[in-house]
């Protein structure tokens, strides 16, 4: 059996003081999200171990998940987060990357005012230190940043680069364009690879796999099965639907697609792809 790697997850605790995420309005997920939470929810689902990302951009945000990684043999990766545009920042990616299990940071673009802020020269020296470091960039945009991205990407092809959640698109309102386009453009660099997650909370409510696939589809057009990424969004996924529903919808869309080719990358997209995107060498047991 392939080993099935959970890719983007999150932990967090609301008196730890690292941000404002998540806000109080959102009842659902407004409460402790631990790994002992995911635990079951994790082996029930046949997914032996989790890539841990940020969700306030804070460097107490990392530190919180690098500790439970050393405490769960479940993690095997955390994405954090640094200010690449702190003068030092160079120097705390170095610092940061000591740690066995850092394997990358995560730009918040989506919260950020310009467009444009991943194209600024500003940002260059730290981006040069995730590259010394092997370490990856997870890049959490909405459709609008897309082409920003890629010009991005493409001055920085010595980084890995991860589009999180595909770049968000509107599949509530059904819109496709331009984001399919940008997609498809952001492909043809082959340090960019995109995430199969977060679709469930862009959709409308009870929306399921019919309003999905031609979403999921384009991200499989755009990257084939050597480049895309499964994670499950987990707390977040809980505003719309489910742990469960979403590894459902996700393995059923895999075995049942008419592509042989992506039939057969089911293996990869679920788990193989991230060991090779995060650098994962040590491997959890369930």
């Amino acid at each position: 059996m392939s080993f099935r790697i959970d890719a983007h997850q999150h932990f967090w605790h609301l008196n730890h003081g690292y941000g404002d995420w998540p806000p109080s309005e959102l009842t659902t997920i407004y409460r402790d999200f631990t790994p002992a939470d995911l635990a079951e929810l994790r082996r029930a689902s046949h997914i032996d171990g989790t890539v841990a990302v940020q969700s306030n951009p804070h460097p107490g945000d990392t530190e919180y998940l690098l500790g439970l990684a050393n405490e769960h043999a479940s993690i095997l990766g955390v994405v954090g987060w640094v200010d690449l545009m702190a003068t030092d920042a160079a120097s705390q990616i170095a610092a940061m990357a000591r740690h066995p299990k850092l394997k990358g940071v995560r730009v918040m673009l989506q919260n950020l005012p310009a467009h444009n802020w991943i194209e600024s020269d500003h940002i260059q020296p730290a981006i040069q230190a995730l590259i010394a470091h092997d370490l990856s960039l997870d890049a959490l945009v909405l459709p609008q940043h897309l082409v920003g991205l890629y010009r991005f990407a493409e001055r920085n092809q010595g980084l890995r680069v991860v589009i999180d959640h595909a770049g968000k698109p509107d599949i509530a309102n059904r819109v496709a364009a331009p984001w399919r386009d940008d997609l498809h453009r952001l492909a043809t660099l082959s340090n960019v690879h995109c995430k199969l997650s977060g679709l469930l909370t862009e959709a409308a409510p009870n929306d399921g796999r019919e309003a999905l696939q031609p979403y999921m589809d384009a991200i499989l057009e755009a990257f084939g099965v050597q480049r895309v990424i499964w994670g499950s969004d987990w707390p977040v996924v809980n505003l719309a639907s489910s742990y469960q529903q979403w590894v459902r919808i996700s393995t059923e869309y895999l075995r049942e697609h008419k592509d042989q080719t992506v039939r057969e990358g089911e293996a990869l997209i679920m788990g193989l792809n991230a060991k090779h995107f995060y650098r994962i060498d040590q491997l959890a047991h369930r």
